[in-house]
């Protein structure tokens, strides 16, 4: 392992620094790639933008998508829990004419009640209810979420813990959930995306980048199964890993 020169290229390089939720450094040098769904959050997005008046985008991130679903609403909020994200999305959104407002926990909304006429969220936490009160009657609920599955298999190949906090989180359950805060379900889907990660060094940056698929990850605590699967991809070319996703668009009756 020490002797093999591109296995410790990649782990210097997987040092590189992560910001906001962008992970171009990987995926636009086709280091890392993901397969292909059914739907498109960002076009579901951008049709019920043009309709709507006041909108909210929970976690927001480093403010990314959201500044290329342009144009926007007379009004429009974003919301974000994580520390390092928050002056990104400041930065990047307030030019633009957007409210970015930071929440603790992700979940609470501090808005007034039927403020929005349409809420979207990707792969961020959210309640229900608060989700239902500051929507306005009629209005439209839209996320596209990460099931409990998710990559599960880079757990299982590294020998780590699989966090069973969130076992409950998939489809059903969170479809159920809505109809019980008084929401109309009117998309229900979910798929599982292969995500291909074509070296090692793909996948610990991706790792780094989203902590708590492998909690506490730190290279050191994994090296000898790092070194098998780099291996493994050298042989076959790539390593592939199953997502899950799932998607609801709700209506506020």
């Amino acid at each position: 392992m020490k002797t093999d020169q591109l296995f410790q290229h990649y782990l210097k390089e997987a040092e590189t620094d992560f910001s906001g939720w962008d992970f171009s450094h990987i995926t636009e040098t086709g280091r890392l790639a993901t397969g292909m769904l059914s739907w498109s959050y960002g076009s579901m997005a951008k049709t019920l933008m043009a309709k709507a008046t006041s909108m909210l985008d929970m976690g927001t991130g480093g403010g990314e998508l959201l500044s290329k679903l342009q144009p926007f609403p007379q009004t429009v909020c974003a919301t974000e829990g994580y520390q390092p994200n928050f002056p990104l999305a400041k930065e990047r959104l307030e030019p633009l004419g957007v409210r970015v407002v930071k929440v603790e926990p992700d979940n609470q909304l501090f808005f007034p009640d039927k403020y929005f006429d349409l809420i979207i969220n990707k792969h961020e936490e959210y309640d229900s209810s608060e989700v239902r009160r500051v929507l306005q009657e009629g209005g439209t609920f839209l996320t596209q979420q990460v099931g409990w599955s998710d990559c599960q298999d880079i757990n299982r190949l590294l020998g780590a813990p699989i966090n069973e906090e969130y076992a409950h989180w998939d489809l059903e359950f969170a479809h159920k959930q809505l109809e019980d805060y008084g929401f109309q379900v009117l998309i229900s889907k979910k798929e599982y995306p292969i995500q291909r990660f074509y070296d090692i060094g793909a996948l610990i940056y991706y790792l780094k980048a989203i902590p708590w698929q492998v909690v506490d990850f730190r290279v050191e605590d994994y090296l000898d199964p790092l070194y098998d699967l780099h291996l493994k991809i050298n042989r076959e070319g790539y390593l592939d890993i199953r997502q899950d996703r799932f998607i609801l668009k709700a209506t506020g009756k």
